[in-house]
C-alpha cells in the first residue's frame, strides 16, 4: 500500500502506507518520545494532528487493553521510520498496523523522520495531507489547498454531559473538560477527589452552583485564544476564588494553564513548532529544582502579559526560556503547561497534584 505526505508548501514524502486506506488532512507535528505511541495517539490534545515520531521503530510492544487515554485514536494520522508488524509483550491484544485499521486512522513508514524532523523544526508546522490512497500530486494539492484547520477542537474533545467519577470522597473537584487524559483524572482519583466532569459550554454559575472544593481546567487541543466561551467561564471561577473558608483553588494544566493566563488578562502565542514529547526539561523556581516533563502543546502563554496581570511565574522551559507554570499572588490559583501526571513521560511531578490538594485542605500557594 503506498504512503504519501503531501506539505502545503508543495513537498511530498513517499513511504509505505499501514492502517486504514484513507486520507486525511491535519496539522504535522512531531513527538520525541521514545515510548508511549498509545498514549499519545489517544490523547486528545493530539485531535486533527498528523504525529511524526521521532524514534525510529514503533509498534515494538504493539498495543494493549490498558493504555489508551480515552475511547479512541485523536491524531489524525502516524508518521514513522519503520513500523514493528510482530510485537513481543505479555499485555499486547494486537499490533499497530490492525489498531489503526481499527481506528480508521491512516500511517506512513519508511520515510526519513529525521529530515520531516528538521524541517519542521526550521519552517514550522504546517498542514499536510496523509493518504495510503493513490492519488497524483495535483490532486493531493487540492486536497490540502480546500481541507482547513479547525481552531476550537476543544469544543467537540470533551465530554458531551456532565459525567459523575467516584472516589473516597474526600473533596470534590468541579472539571472543566476540554480534552482530559484519563491518567490525569486518575491521579486526582487515587488522591480521593470525587469528580463532576462538565462539557465545554457549561455556565460558571452551574459550577459555583455545585459548591466545588476545587476546580480543575484540563488539557485540550486547539488555539486557546478561540477558546471564547472557556475564557469567560474561566474568569468568573478565578473571580470566585479567595483564600478562607470554601477558598476553591483552581489547578490548570496545559490547555488549562493556558485559560488561566488569557482569563487574567494575558495573552498566548504559537510556538514554531510546539513541545511534544516526554524528555523536556523544566525549572521550578520555587522549589530550585529541574524536572523531565512530559508536554504536548502548540502555543505558549506570553511572560510579560500575565506578569502584568497578577500572576507570577514559577516554570521556565529549559529549552527556550517559555512559561511551564504560573501562580496568582492573591488567590489560590496555578497551572502548569506540562503534563504532570506523566503518561507517558517520567513521574518527576507528580508533586503538583498533592499542592492542589493541600491547597483544598486550606493551605496557601
Amino acid at each position: 500500500m503506498k504512503g504519501i505526505l503531501y506539505l502545503e508548501d508543495g513537498t511530498v514524502y513517499k513511504g509505505t502506507g499501514f492502517g486504514y486506506e484513507g486520507t486525511r488532512v491535519g496539522e504535522l507535528v512531531f513527538n520525541t518520545a521514545m515510548t508511549g505511541y498509545q498514549k499519545t495517539l489517544t490523547d486528545p490534545s493530539y485531535k486533527e494532528q498528523i504525529i511524526t515520531m521521532t524514534y525510529p521503530l514503533i509498534g515494538n510492544y504493539g498495543i494493549n487493553e490498558v493504555d489508551n487515554e480515552s475511547g479512541k485514536i485523536h491524531a489524525f494520522g502516524l508518521v514513522a521510520k519503520d513500523v514493528c508488524m510482530k510485537p513481543s509483550n505479555w499485555r499486547c491484544v494486537m499490533n499497530i498496523d490492525e489498531w489503526l485499521k481499527e481506528q480508521k486512522i491512516p500511517g506512513v513508514y519508511n520515510v526519513d523522520t529525521r529530515e520531516i524532523t528538521r524541517k519542521i523544526r526550521n519552517e514550522g508546522n504546517q498542514k499536510c495531507v496523509i493518504t495510503t490512497e493513490n492519488f497524483s500530486v495535483g490532486a493531493l494539492k487540492k486536497i490540502c489547498d480546500d481541507g482547513e484547520l479547525n481552531a476550537d477542537q476543544m469544543k467537540t474533545a470533551g465530554v458531551t454531559e456532565v459525567t459523575e467519577l467516584k472516589s473516597d470522597e474526600h473533596f470534590h473537584v468541579a472539571v472543566m473538560d476540554l480534552g482530559v487524559k484519563q491518567s490525569i483524572l486518575n491521579e486526582l482519583l487515587c488522591r480521593g477527589c470525587d469528580l463532576t466532569l462538565y462539557p465545554y459550554g457549561t455556565k460558571a454559575k452551574t459550577i459555583l452552583a455545585a459548591k466545588p472544593d476545587g476546580v480543575f481546567i484540563t488539557n485540550g487541543p486547539g488555539d486557546p485564544e478561540a477558546a471564547k466561551e472557556a475564557i469567560e467561564v474561566t474568569e468568573k471561577l478565578i473571580t470566585n476564588s479567595n483564600y478562607g473558608p470554601g477558598q476553591m483553588p483552581i489547578f490548570g494544566i496545559c490547555m488549562g494553564h493556558q485559560l488561566i493566563g488569557l482569563a487574567s488578562g494575558g495573552s498566548t502565542f504559537k510556538l514554531k513548532y510546539g513541545h511534544r514529547g516526554c524528555n523536556h526539561g523544566v525549572f521550578d523556581k520555587n522549589t530550585g529544582r529541574s524536572y523531565i516533563t512530559s508536554q504536548n502543546h502548540g502555543y505558549a502563554v506570553s511572560a510579560e502579559s500575565v506578569i502584568l496581570h497578577g500572576l507570577d511565574i514559577t516554570h521556565l522551559n529549559l529549552n527556550d526560556g517559555t512559561v511551564e507554570g504560573m501562580q496568582h499572588i492573591s488567590k489560590p490559583v496555578f497551572s502548569v503547561q506540562f503534563h504532570p501526571e506523566s503518561n507517558p513521560g517520567p513521574c518527576d511531578t507528580g508533586y503538583l497534584f498533592d499542592k492542589f490538594i493541600d491547597l483544598m485542605k486550606g493551605g496557601t500557594l
